[in-house]
């Protein structure tokens, strides 16, 4: 499938250790036919030469922000009329600060600034990861997002300077994959999306309670995933110190019988229902109005089963499509094969909850009646993207049962 086919693409490149990758990505579009047009800052002409862009795409690439070959030497005009889409891979923290305040002191930065409206701008971070963690980048990737740019990244790992953690730039086939994303139709447009996210709290006391680790990172990614799909989204969120996605509804419970009903709620409205909540499998059978004081004795708790959400979902006379997580500690194959089949759910996510829960990074196993297809560990929202593209293929099979009807009419098993 050529995704870029007459797609024309400025890849913007950076003076970082990563800029060797661009290479890779730009290759990947030029072969699925995108016309691609390379602009270096003079630091990234330092780690990677021109000669090498230049070979691949078979175009000049362009360093020089008065450059005699470009009409009336305006090339921060020229190279973004009629551009599908910029994409700087790496963006070092330098030019980050630089998109963030407006500053166009070469070619790069300029024409990012004099881009047209409609022309979107993705950018693929890259640095050390005490510049990621800086309050400044902090600070200047949050202003970026609340602009409009789309981040892609950084994922966690080994870096140039021997030392681990995150802001290393995404590998070029992720890149690819998130750019393909973002300038293909939207695959969800006029459904509605269900989710739950984050954990839940069961309470034992006035001020104690049984709850799990889940961040609801993997959740929020998927609603951000959907809602660039074109999908209206309703959220549904246990207790988070996440920033909820501006364009979803939210709705904020605390315990598992709080999210039962909330679903209960919303769920006639929904097309899709992708069930990533952490929802507590058990509850105190009491809790207490005040705190337990603390004594000699041995405290001793009785716990019931709290409701099956997404089982109870798939059970209705009308469900919508339903996606389930699971998240297993062993056996990850095994028992998510185990756990569809039993809920009836045609599609189930799965992963080890020792490598996932709170972490920015996953890896999924999907399963549903055409098999198992893995999502090779990347950050939450290149995941979550990977995930809403597999839906839509799903519910575009010819399968009646994968079909989702509009709301009224009869689905077929």
């Amino acid at each position: 499938m050529r995704n870029f086919l007459k797609k024309r693409i400025v890849l913007g490149v950076t003076g970082g250790i990563a800029a060797y990758k661009a290479a890779e990505l730009a290759r990947l579009f030029v072969k699925d036919g995108a016309k691609v047009r390379i602009v270096m800052t003079p630091a990234a002409t330092g780690f990677i030469t021109p000669a090498t862009f230049q070979a691949l795409t078979g175009k000049p690439v362009f360093t020089d922000m008065w450059d005699a070959s470009v009409p009336n030497r305006m090339a921060h005009i020229e190279l973004t009329r009629g551009a599908d889409a910029i994409v700087i891979a790496p963006a070092t923290a330098d030019f980050i600060a630089k998109l963030t305040h407006g500053v166009a002191d070469d070619l790069l930065a300029t024409l990012c600034l004099a881009r047209p409206a409609e022309c979107p701008l993705l950018v693929a971070p890259a640095m050390n990861r005490e510049m990621w963690d800086n309050p400044a980048t902090q600070r200047n990737i949050t202003q970026l997002e609340r602009d409009g740019v789309t981040l892609l990244g950084p994922a966690s790992g080994d870096q140039a300077c021997s030392e681990t953690g995150l802001g290393r730039m995404l590998e070029p086939e992720q890149i690819y994959d998130a750019v393909c994303a973002r300038l293909q139709p939207p695959l969800l447009a006029g459904k509605h999306v269900l989710i739950t996210a984050g954990p839940t709290f069961e309470a034992i006391d006035a001020v104690r309670g049984i709850t799990n680790r889940s961040s609801g990172k993997m959740g929020y990614a998927v609603a951000r995933a959907a809602l660039a799909a074109g999908a209206q989204v309703t959220l549904i969120s246990g207790p988070t110190t996440l920033a909820v996605p501006a364009a979803a509804h939210i709705e904020h419970v605390t315990s598992a019988n709080e999210m039962f009903a909330m679903v209960k709620k919303h769920l006639k409205h929904a097309d899709i229902f992708i069930s990533v909540a952490a929802v507590a499998d058990y509850r105190p059978e009491r809790s207490a109005d005040g705190k337990i004081k603390k004594s000699r004795d041995t405290l001793s708790l009785k716990l019931v089963p709290t409701p099956d959400i997404i089982a109870w979902a798939a059970a209705q006379p009308q469900p919508p499509f339903c996606v389930g997580f699971a998240a297993e500690t062993e056996k990850l194959h095994e028992r998510a094969q185990e756990k569809r089949r039993r809920k009836k759910l045609p599609l189930l996510a799965a992963n080890l909850a020792q490598t996932a829960i709170g972490a920015d990074d996953n890896e999924l196993v999907l399963f549903d009646d055409h098999g198992m297809h893995k999502l090779s560990r990347a950050p939450k929202i290149i995941i979550a993207r990977q995930l809403i593209t597999h839906i839509a293929k799903l519910m575009d099979l010819d399968t009646p049962r994968f079909k989702v009807p509009a709301r009224g009419e009869q689905r077929l098993h």
